[in-house]
């Protein structure tokens, strides 16, 4: 009895492993585009009259690049990274974050997990379906506004993300 139950978790587990991938590939931030992001988006909040910090991540939420307007106030470089660390995280909008956390009472402690912000201003960065990483901005006069520069940014890049 004990033989073949080792039989079968052995054949189970060879079964697993034969239909499990070994080595994954991913896309993720390259430097260059994450400087063309924080840059972009930098200059398009610039261009509203908002001086703002960008920060772009890669998939694993670590800063890449991040780009601090003249005159965007010191508060604004965390800001952005923990705008852009969230969006990586839950691919998604922090907007939609913020919006679902004060909607849903399931979600209201999402505000509590080390390291988000449910504030406007972050966005993930898409090849296709797949999160490669997230822009995050601060320092303009509301994160709809941040919002608005990333998603600017992101349509400059877009010819990129393919």
């Amino acid at each position: 009895m004990q033989i073949k139950t080792i039989t079968v978790l052995a054949s189970v587990a060879f079964a697993c492993a034969a239909n499990a991938q070994a080595v994954r590939s991913e896309k993720n931030m390259s430097l260059e585009l994450a400087s063309l992001i924080a840059t972009h988006s930098v200059a398009a909040c610039a261009a509203n009259g908002y001086a703002v910090t960008a920060t772009v991540v890669d998939r694993a939420g670590q800063v890449r690049a991040q780009l601090r307007a003249d005159n965007a106030g010191p508060h604004t470089l965390e800001a952005s990274r923990l705008k852009a660390y969230t969006s990586a995280s839950a691919k998604n909008a922090t907007g939609a974050i913020m919006e679902a956390a004060q909607k849903n009472p399931g979600a209201a402690n999402l505000g509590q997990i080390p390291g988000y912000l449910l504030l406007g201003g972050g966005l993930p960065v898409k090849v296709g379906n797949e999160v490669i990483g997230a822009v995050g901005i601060g320092g303009a006069p509301g994160g709809h506004l941040d919002e608005q520069c990333a998603k600017a940014a992101l349509d400059q890049v877009q010819e990129l993300l393919r």
